[in-house]
């Protein structure tokens, strides 16, 4: 019984896991502003660990955090992801990102 327990719990964490690792936003456009922007701004605020690598192939934690706040904001958002990242208002969106890049609390 225990071994079909811990069979059990090993095949549904690495199911979880490889869901995860697949589940990725889509790319943003080269050259993209806002993006660019998130990225030096987060860099200008000091947070750390951004230059880490993060959960998805080729990001660090910053460019897969940037990366998930630009797909996250709606499209007629035109500010600075970063800031809203930091406000209440993006408080929720943060919390998703933070997880996404493995960066966070």
């Amino acid at each position: 019984m225990k071994r079909l327990l811990l069979l059990t719990a090993a095949l549904a964490l690495g199911s979880s896991t490889a869901v995860f690792a697949a589940d990725e936003y889509n790319a943003v456009p080269a050259g993209d502003a806002q993006y660019k922007q998130c990225i030096v701004y987060a860099g200008k605020l000091g947070w750390e660990g951004g230059n880490e690598k993060s959960p998805i192939k080729g990001q660090t934690k910053v460019q897969a955090f940037c990366t998930c706040m630009w797909n996250e904001t709606p499209d007629d958002f035109k500010g600075n992801l970063a800031k809203l990242a930091d406000s209440e208002k993006g408080k929720k969106i943060n919390k998703l990102c933070e997880k996404y890049a493995d960066w966070g609390d």
